[in-house]
């Protein structure tokens, strides 16, 4: 199935109350340095395009990029890594986020029920600890402060390693956005929000990927 780009993916995300960073998407290693000096350093650039998928498996990120020249070097790599089946690509220049916490969240479509909203636990502890929860859509606030509640790591949401607490507020806001844009839109089959890093207490989506029907 086709997907959007993470760019588009995003801007599609945020238009539904999801919190994304503040990026920048540029043709060039001279418009990243640019972004990026706007943004201020340390950065984040991705290969960005329609048929782009999967860009940590192919080496399309880099994290923790800290000046001008690493952004022109980092740039004119990324581009030049580009193939032909990728199709018109750009640089995503964002921000370098930090937190001790990272959520996933996502749309799928049930082939019995329908659309499902998915909370979950990210990052290195996803896969040791398998804390998923899900809610068939539509739903309210109150089923999605319930799909909060479901999760079964609450230490996680709570005041964690010097941070503040998860703001439930903002989780349930990105819950009930899925929620929206899955009826908003039924041409999309899947959204995956991952990760979410929580930054001072708030779910930010460093990465989206929507998958649409042919």
């Amino acid at each position: 199935m086709p997907t959007l780009s993470e760019a588009a993916s995003k801007t599609l995300v945020a238009a539904h109350g999801i919190p994304v960073p503040d990026e920048r998407i540029v043709p060039d290693a001279p418009a990243a340095v640019n972004a990026a000096t706007g943004i201020g350093f340390p950065v984040v650039l991705k290969l960005n395009g329609d048929a782009i998928a999967h860009k940590t498996e192919r080496g399309l990120v880099r994290l923790n990029v800290g000046d001008a020249a690493a952004v022109k070097q980092a740039a004119t790599e990324l581009l030049a890594a580009a193939t032909e089946a990728d199709g018109p690509v750009s640089i995503l220049v964002a921000p370098m986020l930090h937190g001790n916490r990272e959520l996933i969240a996502g749309l799928h479509h049930d082939p019995q029920f329908g659309p499902t909203v998915m909370l979950g636990v990210g990052g290195i502890l996803a896969e040791a600890i398998a804390d998923v929860a899900f809610r068939l859509v539509p739903l309210t606030a109150t089923d999605a402060e319930d799909l909060v509640d479901d999760l079964e790591t609450q230490s996680l949401l709570g005041e964690f390693r010097g941070e503040p607490a998860v703001d439930r507020a903002a989780l349930v806001q990105v819950i009930t956005g899925l929620a929206r844009l899955a009826e908003d839109r039924p041409d999309v089959l899947s959204v995956d929000l991952n990760p979410l890093i929580v930054v001072d207490g708030r779910p930010i989506a460093v990465d989206a990927l929507v998958e649409v029907a042919s």
